[in-house]
């Protein structure tokens, strides 16, 4: 049982070598931040308040659009009191020697508009400074409680147009909310924005909740939640707020993940001594043994097409990354540094795996190709843990637990140049973040 805990509870972290890379920027992309000695020199640009009948609606947009665009490093928001020009009007043409003057490689403008059915619609435009050209133009509409989603799809645009990249935006995390004294600490499953905002819990904390996991497909949660000192995997329907055990499994179930499609979990089965790995159909309630083997299989994750899976073993002695085809054929051990490796997960372009990394006694959490090769270590801590992907496969986000008695765990972000390490706010201690896909 100790076993068990210690998979979610304690890992990996410290020494980072300095990086020296730069994000991949797509070719059709018209502007693009210059890489100097390992850092990226983000693109300047001004974004006024946009326009609008509700002045402070339309400014807190405009806000929303900027933070998000200046916390994912590659971007730079001019101050407002610096601009020469103010834009009025989404349609009128700005003087663009005016913005050239102050700094600006692009000029994002745009209004806020209430409907009488209490709708919020907001216009936008995007401008290359230097050529005169516009960039994007799009109208977006929600209800007006959502106000904060438009500036999510926006910067999701802005993001887009300027780096060749998608954006990663209009997402939300589901975590572990923790209050409480260290030593008996309150843990409760709740959801936000990828930004913070919008916290909203879905448990109360009457059982220990630990690994929630997006479905790629439905408004589903699968996590891990212990009932009587046993931890079982269950499902959480965000739209109708209904919780199911999945599967009777004679054992321990925990570490959960969905495949691609959503329609399958791969999971953690223990009996006895071991835990191995398990598919089950959600539909048709079927599961599939995948490992048989004397030693503890788990943090399961697939790859984008569902054809493999990567998971952490200890069949050799020490934790070690291995990976397999979907059906449990052809393992192979892919990590082999020095360490112990765990909980590796597929980005959703496939290209990477991150992973949690413990190396005489330090943490780390890093990234490596799927066949082991191209390791790099994106970040340290005193205990850093729970790497999680968002959707563009180009940022992480993982907590890190600071120690003392007054100690707790704190949700950060980092790109996978290791450069913009970020703190995500949070109104307690936090851990356990999963990203969710590109809202619909």
């Amino acid at each position: 049982m100790a076993h068990v805990m210690s998979l979610t509870a304690l890992l990996r972290i410290l020494l980072i070598t300095l990086l020296t890379v730069v994000a991949t920027l797509d070719a059709s992309a018209q502007l693009r931040g210059r890489q100097t000695q390992g850092t990226i020199d983000p693109i300047p640009v001004a974004l006024p308040v946009f326009s609008g009948a509700d002045p402070q609606m339309a400014a807190a947009i405009a806000d929303v659009i900027t933070n998000d665009l200046q916390g994912s490093g590659l971007f730079r928001a001019l101050d407002r009191a610096s601009f020469l020009e103010q834009i009025a009007n989404v349609n009128q043409l700005p003087t663009f020697p005016n913005w050239r003057q102050i700094g600006a490689d692009a000029l994002v403008v745009g209004n806020v508009a209430s409907g009488q059915d209490g709708r919020l619609t907001s216009e936008f435009r995007v401008w290359d400074s230097v050529s005169g050209k516009q960039l994007a133009g799009q109208r977006f509409s929600t209800r007006a409680q959502n106000w904060r989603r438009i500036g999510h799809l926006i910067a999701d645009q802005v993001y887009e147009r300027l780096t060749g990249e998608k954006g990663y935006f209009d997402t939300r995390v589901v975590f572990i909310d923790e209050t409480g004294p260290k030593k008996n600490r309150r843990k409760r499953l709740a959801i936000m924005d990828q930004d913070g905002a919008n916290v909203r819990l879905l448990s109360q904390g009457g059982n220990l909740v630990l690994t929630p996991r997006f479905s790629p497909t439905r408004q589903e949660i699968a996590y891990t939640q212990y009932t009587q000192s046993q931890p079982q995997v269950m499902l959480l329907d965000l739209v109708t707020n209904k919780r199911t055990k999945l599967g009777n499994f004679q054992g321990m179930t925990f570490a959960p993940r969905f495949s691609p499609d959503g329609r399958r979990i791969v999971m953690s089965l223990q009996t006895g001594g071991n835990s191995n790995l398990f598919e089950f159909d959600i539909a048709s309630q079927r599961k599939r043994q995948l490992t048989n083997a004397s030693s503890i299989d788990t943090a399961p994750s697939y790859a984008p097409d569902g054809n493999r899976i990567v998971f952490e073993s200890d069949r050799e002695g020490t934790q070690q990354i291995y990976l397999m085809n979907a059906d449990g054929s052809g393992v192979q051990r892919i990590s082999f540094g020095d360490g112990r490796y765990s909980t590796p997960v597929w980005s959703p372009r496939g290209d990477y795996l991150a992973f949690t990394k413990q190396l005489a006694g330090r943490f780390l959490i890093g990234v490596m190709r799927p066949d082991g090769s191209g390791e790099r270590i994106l970040t340290e801590g005193y205990h850093n843990e729970g790497p999680t992907w968002a959707p563009n496969g180009r940022v992480l986000m993982f907590f890190r637990e600071s120690p003392g008695a007054g100690g707790g765990a704190k949700i950060y972000s980092v790109d996978i140049t290791g450069y913009n390490e970020r703190v995500v706010p949070t109104p307690s201690f936090a851990s356990d973040p999963a990203w969710s896909p590109l809202l619909k």
